[in-house]
């Protein structure tokens, strides 16, 4: 089974899982990385905004979502994205993921000249 096959599988696989009502914070994470390896942003963004409804404290989510929009050069969600990350690690007491979204922050922050 080639790679894009696979890949074409856990799609499939995330999306039926995802359209079944599960709340897994797991399976909408995987759905929206998928889009977005899949280069489909808008939906990549959409899942993420779905799962940030009902897990808002998902920190893993606001970093990757960031980067997908600093990749797509949308700095200002990008940043509201990273921001909002950034109080959600603060407030769990997660530093690894702290630091790692200060770094991207930072970053989007340089290319919006905010910094």
């Amino acid at each position: 089974m080639s790679l894009d096959e696979k890949s074409a599988k856990r799609l499939a696989f995330l999306e039926k899982v995802t359209a079944g009502g599960s709340t897994d914070p797991l399976a909408w994470y995987g759905l929206a990385l998928e889009y977005s390896k899949g280069e489909r942003y808008d939906e990549s963004l959409q899942t993420f905004t779905t799962l940030r409804t009902f897990q808002p404290d998902y920190v893993p989510m606001y970093l990757m979502c960031g980067q997908m929009l600093g990749k797509c050069e949308r700095w200002s969600e990008a940043r509201d994205w990273l921001e909002a990350g950034v109080a959600v690690a603060s407030k769990k007491g997660d530093s690894h993921a702290l630091g790692e979204l200060r770094t991207a922050l930072q970053g989007v922050l340089l290319e919006l000249g905010e910094e």
